[in-house]
């Protein structure tokens, strides 16, 4: 009897602050925003990093329709310079969710010129020029071509340019910090270039195997004692395994061929035979799991991370199927990407420190 005399004082309490906080539900949530606002533009994700090599996927995936991953984009951080590695069509909102200002972005490089690598590049321009009132456009390095897509983006977006820069003046929007400046490059005999060198930082661009399309490129990045290699889109090549020879961390893109295989099958059995075609073409230029862990135990790598996931994994079980027998091959910690994951080592020696920023 006592409890019941308690207990209903209290569900009338109860039901009070329910309601209230019904009925001022809207300058509630308006005043949490705020706050929320406040503290997301106050917090610069670039402080918190211990000094070393960071890796972040801000695109994991494939041109194939992906929930948990975008087109490609690898960010990497060097210290407190940041820089990203192709610029597929997450790359902005990923980038951002990280917790990283676009205006920080250094340099763009790009390992070719498949749509799915560059249809996030014109905003990702874009928001790295207004993000931080940015004086000077990115360089966008990559293999002769560049300059024909960088100059096409400027173009595209030149009216979006001249609006901007009418509208919020020019100490906002300093006109000549807008877009990217190509710088086009062509590795020598030997089949690399060294793009950026100093004292902390290397970054080299080595030539891979994704015939017929020519040229493409990988990416070996070094600070402070740890070194990334990124292999572009690729087939199984040689040139990946010498450029990952004892490196910390291998990001290799990866392709499951039975998984592609039950697509090419579901495409014939519904009379979609450009789809056929389309599937049993893209096996041969790309590089399987199994592959990918050959290349990282022949190289003897500390980490593979498997990026450019294809096909989509939707299901429980499909990261099994997908690996296939990589674990059997690679007997290092593998893991298939998905958006949002980090990798930080930090510099000279140390553990890798596995993450999400997101």
């Amino acid at each position: 009897m006592k409890f019941r005399r308690l207990a209903l004082p209290l569900l009338i309490m109860i039901g009070l602050l329910a309601g209230a906080a019904y009925v001022f539900r809207a300058p509630l949530s308006i005043a949490i925003a705020q706050k929320m606002i406040v503290a997301k533009l106050s917090t610069d994700a670039m402080k918190e990093l211990a000094d070393g090599l960071h890796v972040g996927l801000c695109g994991a995936g494939s041109p194939f329709p992906d929930e948990k991953r975008g087109g490609p984009c690898t960010l990497v951080i060097a210290g407190k310079r940041m820089f990203v590695f192709d610029a597929g069509n997450a790359s902005v909102r990923n980038i951002a969710k990280m917790g990283f200002s676009h205006g920080s972005i250094e340099a763009i490089f790009l390992t070719h010129f498949h749509s799915d690598h560059i249809d996030g590049l014109g905003e990702l321009l874009l928001q790295r020029w207004v993000s931080a009132s940015n004086t000077q456009p990115v360089p966008v390095y990559g293999p002769a071509g560049v300059e024909q897509v960088v100059s096409g983006l400027m173009q595209t977006y030149a009216q979006d340019h001249k609006y901007r820069v009418a509208h919020h003046g020019e100490a906002i929007m300093p006109a000549n910090g807008f877009g990217g400046q190509a710088k086009p490059f062509t590795p020598d005999a030997d089949g690399r270039i060294v793009l950026l060198k100093d004292a902390d930082l290397e970054i080299v661009a080595f030539n891979v195997d994704h015939a017929p399309v020519h040229p493409a490129v990988g990416y070996r990045i070094s600070y402070k004692g740890r070194t990334v290699v990124l292999s572009g889109d690729t087939r199984k090549a040689a040139a990946v395994q010498k450029e990952a020879n004892g490196v910390d961390l291998l990001v290799h893109e990866a392709l499951s061929e039975p998984l592609v295989r039950l697509l090419q099958d579901g495409a014939a059995q519904a009379g979609r035979k450009n789809l056929q075609k389309i599937f049993g073409d893209i096996i041969d230029y790309h590089t399987t799991p199994e592959q990918a862990a050959e290349v990282a135990r022949d190289a003897k790598v500390g980490y593979l991370l498997l990026s450019h996931i294809a096909p989509p994994l939707p299901f429980p079980g499909m990261e099994s199927a997908f690996l296939g027998d990589s674990t059997k091959i690679f007997s290092g910690p593998i893991q298939v990407g998905i958006d949002g994951d980090f990798i930080s080592l930090p510099a000279g020696t140390g553990s890798p420190k596995v993450s999400r920023r997101f």
